[in-house]
């Protein structure tokens, strides 16, 4: 059964659409993230999963404007869209008014170059994308939509969860994991190609000249420079890994292993803990493998 169209109710699905649309879209993110090369991919949500109540709010209120600013006009615009040119609106004018819209902000923009323009409809089209579902569902007069809408985006979300899980239980989707290092393998000169680096040597030996060393909440980058040792901490997975090195005074942060099998780097992180700056080394040109 259809009911007349109301702001508040348009309002209310189109977020509650918006906020299934970034919920599938984190869900991806975190499927496809683990299969992709990162310092984190291994790496706990303990902090993110503490966040979710502050996300969730912010989460709304963003969603909220978006229809209020973007989706409930471009449900106007199609319905003038359809009255003027076809005597009465239909579903279709609303892709038709989001895309005219959002590929219009391209040429206003004036792109500098080509790829720029590419780029541009790209997430143009994205964003077109994006809005037309909340639009389509919004300017819907079917009653008691909001539940159905909010069970079935629910259970896709999860759907997807559930699959992409799955995917990478199996093997389907194959999940990034830091290389396995030896001693042998790591010795050699590390660069972060920015003038500092980090030689180890087989039996130990480590000398510093210019590397940035971890300052905890202290935003002055501190030059780490002298001899000392190093030595491997295999642990008991490849995440585990840590190259503990000790130069001096300099801080004594063990250097995580990431990269590839071939291209292994070290890195940590340095600075405010809250900025998650990454600071990496890789091999130097013409050092050993």
């Amino acid at each position: 059964m259809e009911q007349k169209r109301s702001y508040g109710r348009m309002l209310l699905v189109s977020t509650l659409v918006l906020l299934l649309e970034a919920a599938l879209a984190v869900v991806v993110a975190m499927v496809l993230g683990q299969t992709r090369e990162s310092p984190n991919a291994g790496g706990n949500y303990a902090l993110g999963i503490l966040a979710l109540p502050f996300l969730a709010v912010v989460g709304v209120v963003l969603a909220a404007v978006v229809s209020a600013v973007l989706v409930l006009p471009a449900i106007w615009l199609s319905d003038a869209l359809g009255r003027r040119f076809g005597g009465r609106t239909a579903w279709w004018w609303v892709p038709l008014a989001i895309g005219a819209v959002t590929l219009a902000t391209v040429v206003l923009m004036m792109p500098a170059d080509r790829a720029e323009w590419v780029r541009a409809i790209e997430w143009r089209l994205l964003a077109a994308g994006l809005l037309t579902a909340p639009a389509l569902l919004g300017r819907s007069r079917r009653r008691r939509l909001f539940v159905p809408v909010l069970l079935w985006g629910t259970l896709a979300v999860a759907g997807t969860g559930v699959v992409g899980a799955l995917a990478l239980g199996t093997g389907l989707l194959p999940e990034y994991r830091p290389p396995t290092v030896t001693p042998a393998a790591l010795a050699g000169t590390w660069s972060d190609g920015k003038g500092g680096t980090l030689t180890l040597t087989p039996d130990g030996r480590a000398t510093a000249s210019g590397v940035d060393e971890d300052t905890s909440f202290d935003d002055a980058v501190k030059k780490c420079a002298g001899q000392g040792t190093w030595m491997l901490r295999p642990g008991t997975t490849a995440w585990d890994q840590a190259v503990d090195v000790t130069v001096g005074d300099c801080s004594r942060e063990a250097w995580n292993v990431g990269g590839t099998e071939s291209r292994v780097t070290l890195y940590h992180y340095i600075g405010d803990p809250d900025s998650w700056d990454l600071y990496e080394l890789r091999k130097a040109p013409g050092s050993p493998r």
